[in-house]
């Protein structure tokens, strides 16, 4: 077997296979189908530093190749996932990161300060496509100043792994990278979801109640690939790569173009044993050609 060993920093992966958030729920939900102690990591639904009810439904429509959601972060805060959800997840053997959302840079921080205090997180993702509610509700991703602000001050707060995850929906993605590394983020990951639109046509209405969702899926998978390859080329901290992986393949691709590992989302709710295949198929096709390990392949495009 080929080695599947990789790290992000300072945060060792026993393989490149990690969960999305939001769509994996804590990974407890997903205990029954795969064995959670042999994927590199799990990153958990976001939280933020209140409880967020989260948008009125319908918020899910299925779209050609990919869905479309804008459930809005519901969640019970992060108070209330350190008394209650982190003492069911402390001992999975796996690197648990919790994914943190916010509406402005204090928030951002207040709420990783809150997680930097549990001993079995070791690193946290941070939702940057939040609007930012002081400055007209543009989201902090996309612009590199809007950005930078968010990781300066969760790094003031924050000591362990320091993930950011990238919005696709920028001109130039490489420069908001830049951004967030200037400013002590220790690692990247992207896509998060395109912006999108779906139209009852006999109600004549969105199939949305917000009109407007996040599009994920195989359907956004070139953007997000072509976005990884100008971001591993721009930065020299590891870069995460996902949007539409549903196979093996689509995974080493993502690792050709400079990812150091990669997130499966919307793939698991087809299929909530997708992940363990991936990894296995990974593995299959690094013997199959002569690789003894995943670093021989990394950044290889």
């Amino acid at each position: 077997m080929a080695s599947l060993n990789v790290n992000i920093k300072n945060l060792k992966l026993k393989n490149p296979v990690m969960t999305a958030s939001g769509t994996f729920g804590y990974g407890l939900e997903f205990a029954d189908f795969v064995p959670l102690n042999e994927l590199g990591g799990i990153i958990v639904k976001g939280t933020t530093l209140h409880a967020r009810e989260g948008n009125d439904y319908p918020r899910m429509a299925e779209t050609a190749s990919g869905m479309l959601n804008c459930v809005g972060l519901q969640n019970k805060g992060v108070d209330y996932f350190c008394k209650h959800i982190y003492p069911q997840i402390k001992d999975i053997d796996t690197n648990m990161i919790v994914n943190v959302s916010g509406s402005s840079p204090d928030d951002y921080a207040e709420c990783a300060s809150h997680i930097d205090a549990l001993p079995r997180i070791p690193a946290i993702e941070l939702n940057i496509s939040c609007p930012n509610v002081k400055q007209g509700g543009m989201a902090f991703g996309v612009t590199p100043e809007g950005a930078a602000s968010v990781v300066k001050a969760v790094r003031a707060k924050y000591n362990k792994t320091l993930i950011v995850k990238l919005s696709p929906n920028v001109t130039n993605v490489a420069e908001i990278a830049n951004a967030c590394e200037t400013e002590g983020a220790d690692a990247v990951s992207l896509i998060n979801t395109l912006m999108g639109m779906a139209i009852d046509i006999e109600k004549r209405k969105s199939l949305l109640s917000i009109g407007t969702g996040g599009l994920s899926g195989p359907a956004i998978k070139p953007i997000a690939l072509r976005m990884v390859w100008q971001v591993a080329h721009s930065v020299k901290i590891p870069v995460i790569g996902l949007g539409g992986i549903c196979t093996a393949k689509d995974a080493i691709e993502f690792l050709m173009v400079g990812a150091s590992a990669i997130e499966i989302g919307t793939a698991n709710f087809i299929d909530p044993t997708v992940t363990i295949k991936v990894r296995d198929g990974i593995n299959d096709w690094l013997d199959a050609h002569g690789c003894k390990s995943v670093h021989e392949i990394i950044g290889c495009i």
